[in-house]
């Protein structure tokens, strides 16, 4: 009875890991094809002439703002997703900081994904097609 127990414990823990295997090879496929759109958008940004322009972090209790060294463009109204001028995607929430305050806070680059806000709370989901062709077209006029 113990053999048949560790046995089902192995089976179900190599069940687990090969679910997890499949789900990050789709997270890595996704983010190469959301990292495709990203590198469109910044060569279309440059031949429409859009300047990247400083981009800024908030706090996540939403109470303070802090400079980053990184320019780019914002895609959200809210400004709290960005495409970086190196064409990386960036989620510009931080904890607060007050060494952040003086120095701006330090932000690595995110794994894109094709529906931005996908199984968060921060509002509705939209592709990320949608946001960069909406940020293109607004050209210099962006909130």
């Amino acid at each position: 009875m113990q053999d048949e127990h560790v046995a089902w414990r192995e089976q179900q823990r190599l069940a687990a890991a090969g679910r997890a295997a499949a789900l990050e090879a789709e997270r890595a496929a996704e983010a190469r094809q959301a990292s495709a759109l990203l590198d469109t958008f910044v060569v279309q940004a440059a031949e429409r002439g859009l300047e990247p322009h400083p981009l800024v972090a908030r706090a996540l209790d939403g109470r303070a703002t802090y400079k980053t060294h990184l320019r780019g463009w914002y895609l959200k109204s809210n400004r709290s997703v960005a495409v970086g001028e190196d064409g990386e995607y960036y989620i510009l929430t931080v904890p607060p900081s007050l060494r952040a305050r003086f120095t701006g806070a330090d932000l690595s680059p995110s794994r894109p994904r094709l529906i931005v806000g996908a199984g968060g709370g921060d509002g509705e989901p939209v592709p990320l097609k949608q946001l960069l062709d909406r940020r293109l077209e607004a050209g210099a006029r962006w909130p």
